[in-house]
C-alpha cells in the first residue's frame, strides 16, 4: 500500500482537528481546502480497492453509500445548529445533489468516455430502475409540497412528511435489494462476463478491510473540512451577493467529489456500468437516506421544515428527468448526450446565482 495513500487521510483529519481547535483563518482554509482535495483523491483510490475486491454493484454501493451517510449527518448537524434559517438547507442540498449526479457527473462521465470510446454501453434493465424510482421519490420529497393544501405552500404537514419518509426509504431499500440480491446480474458489466480475464487479481481481504477503514477516515476528514470551510463558503456567497441556495450547492458539490472522481475514472476507464450504478445509486441514497432522517430530526427537535421547490427549479427537474429517459432509453451512449447534460448543468448553476 503505498505510502500516500494512508499519510493523506491521516494529516487531513489532524489538519481538520486543528481547524476546531483552534479555528479556521486564512493560512488554515488555504491548507484546508488543499487537504480536502487530497482526501477526496484518497478516499477514490480506497474505494477502487474496495470495488476491485467484493466486485460489482457492491463496490460502488460501498462509496455510495458512505459518502450519503455522512452527507445527512452533515445536513443534520448545520439544521440543528442553524435553526430557521436552515429550513431549506435539507431541499436545496437533496435537489442540488439530484441536478450534480443525474446532469454534472452523467454528463461528464458520457463526454469523457465518448470522447475515449466513440460509443459506450449500459445495462438498461438496471439504470432504468433505479431512475423509474429516482423520478417518483423526487416528485414526492420536492414537487407535490408546492401543491398540497394540509400546510403552508412548500412544506408538508406532519402526517404528509411521515409518508414521504416511509416511502422513500422503502423504495431505496427495494432497489438495494433488487441491485445487490433479485437482480444483481442487471447491474453488472457485461464486458465481465464475456472477459472473466480483463481485470487484475483482486487484493486480499486484510487490505480490503484497511482500506476500507482509511475510506471512512477520508470522508469524514472530506465533510468535516467542507463544514469547517462553510462560513467561510458562505461570507464569499454574501460577499458576492449571490442567493443562499448557492451554499447548499457549493457544499454538495464538495461532499461529491469523490462519488465524481471515482465515477469519471470509470467512464475513461471504458467501464460506464460502473459509473451508473455510482450515480443512480448515489441519487437514490441521497433521498432515501436524508429524508427520513431530516423529518426524525425535524420533529425532535421541532424544526422547520421546507421542501417544496421554486418553480424554476421544479421546471429544470422535469427536464433533467425527460433528457435522462432519452439517455438511458437504449443503453448506448456517446458524446452528444454528454453535451447536452452538461449544458442543462450549466444552466443549473447559472440560474442558481441569477435567478
Amino acid at each position: 500500500m503505498p505510502l500516500w495513500t494512508w499519510l493523506i487521510p491521516v494529516l487531513s483529519l489532524a489538519l481538520l482537528l486543528t481547524a476546531l481547535a483552534v479555528g479556521v483563518g486564512t493560512l488554515l482554509a488555504v491548507l484546508c481546502g488543499v487537504a480536502l482535495a487530497g482526501a477526496v483523491i484518497a478516499a477514490v483510490h480506497h474505494a477502487e480497492v474496495i470495488a476491485h475486491r467484493v466486485g460489482e454493484p457492491l463496490g460502488t454501493l460501498v462509496l455510495a453509500l458512505a459518502v450519503t451517510a455522512i452527507e445527512t449527518a452533515l445536513i443534520l448537524s448545520m439544521m440543528i445548529a442553524g435553526g430557521d434559517d436552515m429550513a431549506v438547507l435539507p431541499r436545496d442540498a437533496i435537489y442540488a445533489a439530484v441536478m450534480i449526479i443525474c446532469n454534472g457527473v452523467v454528463g461528464i462521465c458520457l463526454l469523457l468516455g465518448g470522447l475515449a470510446h466513440r460509443e459506450q454501453t449500459f445495462r438498461v434493465e438496471g439504470a432504468g430502475a433505479g431512475f423509474a424510482a429516482l423520478i417518483v421519490m423526487s416528485t414526492l420529497t420536492l414537487i407535490l409540497p408546492v401543491f398540497t393544501t394540509s400546510s403552508p405552500a412548500g412544506t408538508y404537514s406532519s402526517s404528509q412528511l411521515a409518508f414521504v419518509a416511509v416511502t422513500s426509504a422503502l423504495l431505496w431499500a427495494i432497489f438495494i435489494f433488487i441491485q445487490t440480491v433479485r437482480h444483481r446480474d442487471y447491474f453488472m458489466p457485461l464486458a465481465d462476463a464475456a472477459n472473466p480475464d480483463a481485470h487484475a487479481e483482486p487484493p486480499p481481504t486484510w487490505k480490503a478491510w484497511v482500506s476500507f477503514g482509511l475510506l471512512l477516515v477520508s470522508l469524514l476528514a472530506v465533510v468535516g473540512l467542507a463544514k469547517m470551510l462553510s462560513p467561510t463558503i458562505e461570507q464569499a456567497v454574501e460577499a458576492a451577493d449571490a442567493p443562499r441556495a448557492v451554499v447548499g450547492i457549493v457544499i454538495a458539490t464538495l461532499v461529491l467529489l469523490p462519488e465524481t472522481s471515482a465515477a469519471v475514472r470509470a467512464a475513461r476507464a471504458d467501464r460506464l456500468q460502473s459509473s451508473m450504478n455510482l450515480a443512480v445509486g448515489s441519487a437514490l441514497a441521497c433521498i432515501g437516506l436524508t429524508v427520513p432522517a431530516v423529518v426524525l430530526a425535524s420533529s425532535a427537535f421541532d424544526l422547520p421544515l421546507t421542501l417544496g421547490l421554486e418553480p424554476k427549479d421544479i421546471a429544470m427537474l422535469a427536464v433533467t428527468f425527460l433528457m435522462s429517459a432519452v439517455t438511458l432509453g437504449t443503453g448506448r451512449t456517446y458524446m452528444m448526450q454528454g453535451a447536452v447534460h452538461l449544458v442543462l448543468f450549466a444552466a443549473f448553476l447559472f440560474l442558481a446565482f441569477v435567478p
